[in-house]
C-alpha cells in the first residue's frame, strides 16, 4: 500500500514551464515504478512518461519529448515533472501512478492506466494562450 499525492499545477501561459511533484507514504517507495497521466476533458487518460524503480529507464509520450522531464528521488519519496515550452494542448489533470517493480515493466504495458494500482488524486495544470 502506497498513498501518492500531487502538487505544482496551476496556470501558466503557453512557452511557460511548470514544476509537478508526486509524494508517496506508507511503504518503500524504491519497490516502485512511477508514471504521470493526464486526461483533458473528453479525452482518454494518456501517459505522459515513466520511470523505473531506481531511475535508470524513463519513457515519454512522443508529444512531450524535449519539453518534459521525469526524476525521482528515493531518499525523498518524491518523482517529479519538469514541464518546459508548455502549449495549450497540455492543458489537462495530471495525476501521478505507481506499480509494484516486480511486474514487467515494457512499454506495451505500462502505457495503459490499467497497469497502475495506485492513483494520486491530481493536480489541475492549465495553459493559457
Amino acid at each position: 500500500q502506497v498513498q501518492l499525492v500531487e502538487s505544482g499545477g496551476g496556470l501558466v501561459q503557453a512557452g511557460g514551464s511548470l514544476r509537478l511533484s508526486c509524494a508517496a507514504s506508507g511503504d518503500t517507495f524504491s519497490n516502485y515504478n512511477m508514471g504521470w497521466f493526464r486526461q483533458a476533458p473528453g479525452k482518454e487518460r494518456e501517459l505522459v512518461s515513466f520511470i523505473n524503480w531506481n531511475g535508470s529507464r524513463t519513457y515519454y509520450t512522443d508529444s512531450v519529448k524535449g519539453r518534459f522531464t521525469i526524476s525521482r528521488d528515493n531518499a525523498k519519496n518524491a518523482v517529479d515533472l519538469q514541464m518546459n515550452s508548455l502549449k495549450p494542448d497540455d492543458t489537462a489533470v495530471y495525476y501521478c501512478a505507481a506499480r509494484a517493480r516486480w511486474v514487467p515493466d515494457t512499454p506495451d504495458r505500462f502505457r495503459s492506466p490499467d497497469f497502475f494500482r495506485f492513483w494520486g488524486q491530481g493536480t489541475q495544470v492549465t495553459v493559457s494562450s
